[in-house]
């Protein structure tokens, strides 16, 4: 009898950790679609895309209607999703390093190549923030806008500069595009890369001068700078730097963290969004969750024609080339593209790809 109790004891221990086991297992399983909320409630987008690019990436999806289309901002939706990408990251914490989280000299890993490093300059040092640029911000509405050549003959400038805050990418010229692009500025990106590529690498006065006057007309924006994500734009950054303690410009200068971009791509791994790396725009977007009530994505088109079967500028300021579907770049536009087209259905943020409404 006491052979059989043993036995007993045993298999029913054996029996409660398998069931343990494969109910965390199956939990887990869960998690990695989507967080359950304090109400007990799946985030509503519960994924929402295939990983997969096929079948989506080479013809022109059908495009959210112009504004006045009836949208409605779903607040439900975008407090979960602001709780669930807080399980991630914080846009106050991660959009910028901070003065006292460094000093001169210090040696950083590149956050995508750890074997390459950084020295700290007292110049750079100098530039970091006290605190985070969006500390204890929040807004109403914002608007992203992204560089895609879909923004000519918008009309959307005075939309885009109605918002409470607006964010724009990679230090795009606005001025002779106000029409359609607008002038407001209160967060612009600039990757270093834009600096060769714009400004010449800041090699002679002319160039230098045309920079000035770009920052200049920023008006005290946070300018946020990639700067320790690889190896080879440090002097163009060194050389920013420099330029904007020297002339005493007001804008506002931010490095994100160096878990920033990490962070982001696991989230939306988490939700089955298979991305190398997040663009720019997908990076704002992620970002403005924290603290913005409705966010409206403008300039956001990654195909080569509209939906009419006109051509669509990569950008719309120059005429740079770009094979939009090759999985060469570090980037999948189609599927970002396809996943916020799904969020704008669900009333988590709206998604302008035609013209705008004239006031």
């Amino acid at each position: 009898m006491r052979l059989t109790w043993k036995r007993w004891t045993v298999c029913t221990i054996s029996i409660l950790l398998i069931f343990y086991k494969t109910k965390d297992i199956a939990r887990s399983g869960e998690h990695q679609e989507a967080q359950l909320t304090g109400d007990g409630e799946l985030i509503a987008f519960r994924l929402m895309v295939n990983s997969s690019e096929k079948g989506s990436g080479r013809s022109v999806p059908e495009v959210p209607q112009p504004s006045g289309d009836g949208w409605r901002v779903n607040s439900s939706l975008v407090l979960m999703i602001r709780k669930d990408i807080l399980r991630f990251l914080d846009a106050e914490r991660d959009v910028s390093v901070v003065k006292s989280s460094l000093k001169p000299g210090d040696t950083i890993h590149y956050v995508l190549d750890r074997r390459r490093t950084l020295n700290v300059s007292q110049t750079l040092h100098k530039l970091l923030p006290e605190v985070s640029p969006l500390k204890n911000r929040r807004f109403k509405t914002c608007a992203v806008v992204g560089n895609s050549g879909v923004l000519l003959s918008s009309g959307c400038g005075h939309e885009i500069d109605s918002h409470d805050f607006v964010i724009r990418c990679n230090l795009a010229p606005q001025a002779e595009f106000a029409a359609d692009v607008g002038l407001r500025s209160d967060f612009t990106t600039m990757n270093p890369s834009v600096i060769q590529r714009a400004y010449g690498g800041l090699r002679n006065a002319t160039d230098r001068e045309r920079f000035v006057e770009r920052l200049q007309a920023l008006n005290d924006s946070v300018l946020w700078i990639p700067a320790f994500m690889v190896k080879g734009g440090e002097k163009h950054v060194e050389g920013v730097n420099e330029l904007i303690l020297q002339r005493g410009l007001s804008v506002k200068p931010a490095y994100p963290s160096l878990r920033l971009i990490h962070a982001v791509r696991g989230y939306w791994l988490t939700n089955k969004i298979h991305i190398k790396r997040p663009s720019t725009g997908l990076l704002m977007y992620t970002l403005a969750t924290r603290f913005c009530d409705e966010i409206h994505l403008y300039g956001f088109w990654p195909f080569p024609k509209d939906s009419q079967g006109n051509p669509v500028k990569y950008h719309y300021y120059d005429t740079i080339k770009y094979r939009y579907f090759s999985n060469a770049g570090p980037h999948r536009m189609p599927l970002e593209f396809k996943t916020l087209k799904i969020l704008h259905s669900k009333g988590a943020l709206k998604l302008t790809t035609s013209k705008c409404m004239q006031p």
